[in-house]
């Protein structure tokens, strides 16, 4: 940040980054007020130097949202990922990969609020266009489908999440190593989800089906 400062200036969008970053240390250990504080000076430069309608303003906004959700403030959240998917369906389109991230983003929302259908249907939007501009053994597909088999999970629709489970870690499994810790949390979400369907076959013999 003191390089930037000095050798770009306080309201250069490379400065904002730092910022950016600076408030995601903050948000990881807890200290949300901190992290805001430092979202908001992003945003700030954010909106001076690149406009209201730029991507990098989007994704301040999406920062600012992850921290409410963070305290449990949903209202707060929805509101700032609102901000940021009116910016990127204006400026991306509503069928960009980024866009669908945000998709994905209030789904989680839903979700920890047990709003059920909701969240569904949002998650729902993010995996259409995840499948379309991306494919069904794209990673970011891979987590919808773990998402989606989450929601499932927490209703007690165990098939279903199993369902979407399968899907997640076949995908997974196909993924450049980088990304196999992931392909092993579905595992496990997968297991504990097969026990709680007390279903005949093992869990393997499901997983090779």
């Amino acid at each position: 940040m003191a390089i930037r400062e000095k050798a770009l200036g306080m309201e250069h969008p490379s400065t904002a980054s730092t910022y950016n970053n600076i408030a995601v240390v903050y948000k990881d250990q807890g200290d949300y007020a901190t992290a805001l504080e430092w979202h908001r000076k992003a945003l700030a430069i954010d909106e001076k130097v690149l406009g209201m309608e730029h991507p990098s303003t989007a994704t301040t906004c999406n920062n600012i949202a992850t921290v409410y959700q963070g305290q449990g403030e949903y209202a707060m959240a929805l509101e700032w990922y609102r901000k940021a998917l009116a910016i990127r369906e204006k400026v991306l389109g509503a069928n960009h990969p980024l866009t669908a991230d945000i998709y994905n983003n209030i789904a989680g929302v839903y979700k920890d609020q047990g709003e059920y259908a909701m969240a569904l249907e949002w998650y729902r939007k993010a995996l259409a266009i995840r499948e379309k501009a991306l494919g069904a053994e794209h990673p970011d597909t891979a987590t919808t489908y773990n998402n989606i088999a989450l929601v499932y999970q927490d209703q007690g629709d165990y098939a279903t999440a199993l369902e979407f489970y399968k899907k997640s870690y076949r995908a997974l499994e196909k993924a450049p190593g980088i990304r196999y810790p992931n392909a092993k949390i579905v595992y496990n979400n997968a297991k504990k989800t097969h026990v709680a369907a007390n279903r005949a076959d093992t869990f393997e013999e499901w997983l090779s089906e």
